[in-house]
């Protein structure tokens, strides 16, 4: 074993670096809600039903927000997320990190990093009951967003 042990590693096994206070930490946040209130805002111009925006920074290290929705036909799962993508790279300069599901069309998940979207039918929205899931999240209020009670299901 002591052939494989090469002597010259550096002594300390982490590297020590000065600790500094950054303030981009505030940005990120404002940033992140900027983002998920524009992605909102795509979704209620395309007729998406039941917008939840979800803060879950401090209940989850995947993401600062969920951004869920419905669309009640594959059409318009697919639509919303077209719109979405445009809206937030017209306005943002921002592309998702990776989109799943837009081929099938009955759940679509955008992943922008710090927000992550959730473009539903209703009944996968029913089914996986997302919002149950993450009940410890803050829900942020949104202006002109429905409750679903109008929405055919």
């Amino acid at each position: 074993m002591t052939d494989y042990f090469q002597g010259n590693l550096p002594l300390a096994s982490v590297a020590q670096t000065q600790r500094t206070v950054n303030s981009t930490m505030i940005q990120t946040d404002d940033t992140s809600e900027q983002l998920a209130r524009t992605i909102a805002a795509a979704g209620s111009e395309r007729k998406a039903g039941e917008i939840l925006l979800l803060k879950l920074a401090g209940v989850s290290y995947l993401s600062d927000y969920f951004v869920m929705m419905t669309g009640y036909s594959r059409v318009q799962v697919r639509a919303i997320s077209a719109a979405i993508e445009d809206k937030v790279k017209t306005e943002l300069q921002r592309r998702p990190l990776r989109t799943e599901g837009k081929a099938e069309g009955s759940w679509v998940l955008q992943d922008y990093g710090d927000v992550i979207v959730h473009i539903m039918m209703p009944k996968e929205r029913e089914f996986y009951n997302l919002e149950a899931f993450w009940v410890h999240a803050e829900r942020i209020p949104l202006p002109n967003s429905d409750d679903g009670e109008d929405n055919p299901r």
